[in-house]
């Protein structure tokens, strides 16, 4: 069969589903259906004549020969992929399409001013964000770049810095609270308040809670009335008095400025160095990629 009757969508399609070991999983990376990256492998499969995929319901496995494949297929379609890119470094404002993966918290508090100014200055890119917890392999997974804290950084990824530098995990409660229980003076006394605890998607608790003091540590589980997934609900529940939050600082300013919070335990507060872009480092950077981490840089300059 000559090269030319493949179709090079259809091989990619392939190699994601591949790597995936999902349709729905390559869909949802890739922006498309399941059952177009479905068609696309079968076509392909039809046209070389054997099988690449073995298929059951549970799950999605490369045969001998999609494993054999695959394993080719990956270098040739990145250089494919830089080569196109290559020409689009050549525009005075590249196009194309860059993916992130963020923290839920980024999402909310920090990406908004920056993408927002990002696009605007480059309007032929489409940033694709999605906002989970979870540590992944971003490049594994589809994605440009990854967002994460420092100590969640792989080695051998280049990280830049976005947003503020210095973050602060901050403690409040309603007015109405701390008339009921009293102003606690040092964390182990929030062990005698109701607390409003947060869990991650992953499905784990955010404990314990950390307070640092002139280089002293001090861990607490506290219980609660509230364990939520949503910041919203955290942050509304402390505010009709049900319980102590302790949540990113910038969560919870709006409430500590309108007084509907008030801060408690402030010189307990632990800071933390902020986020960090995080890329694979290699020769040739996708454009859209390129632009964002040059959008950065510059930014840091300016402030």
């Amino acid at each position: 069969m000559a090269v030319a009757d493949i179709d090079l969508t259809d091989l990619d399609a392939f190699a994601a589903v591949a790597r995936q070991r999902s349709f729905r999983g390559a869909a949802a990376v890739r922006g498309v259906s399941a059952s177009s990256l479905s068609e696309a492998v079968r076509r392909l499969e039809a046209r070389l004549g054997v099988r690449l995929l073995n298929r059951t319901t549970r799950s999605v496995t490369p045969t001998e020969a999609g494993a054999r494949l695959l394993e080719r297929l990956g270098p040739a379609l990145g250089e494919v992929a830089a080569a196109l890119d290559a020409v689009n470094s050549f525009r005075d404002s590249p196009t194309g399409t860059l993916k992130l993966n963020v923290p839920v918290i980024v999402a909310r508090m920090v990406l908004p001013p920056i993408a927002c100014a990002f696009l605007a200055a480059h309007p032929g890119i489409t940033l694709e964000v999605v906002a989970e917890d979870g540590f992944i392999d971003v490049l594994a997974a589809g994605f440009d770049a990854g967002v994460r804290y420092d100590e969640r950084l792989e080695q051998d990824m280049i990280a830049v810095p976005i947003g503020p530098r210095l973050q602060r995990y901050a403690t409040a409660a309603s007015p109405a609270h701390l008339a009921a229980h009293g102003v606690p003076r040092h964390p182990e006394e929030l062990l005698a308040h109701p607390c409003i605890r947060h869990r991650f998607a992953s499905g784990i608790v955010a404990l314990p809670w950390e307070f640092e003091r002139n280089g002293e540590v001090v861990r607490i589980s506290p219980t609660g009335p509230l364990v939520a997934t949503m910041l919203e609900l955290e942050i509304a529940a402390a505010e009709a008095g049900l319980g102590v939050i302790s949540t990113f600082e910038e969560a919870l300013a709006p409430s500590l400025a309108a007084g509907t919070l008030v801060p408690v335990l402030t010189d307990w507060w632990p800071s933390f160095s902020g986020p960090f872009l995080y890329y694979a480092g290699r020769a040739h950077l996708p454009a859209p990629l390129r632009a964002f981490v040059d959008f950065l840089r510059e930014r840091a300059k300016e402030r």
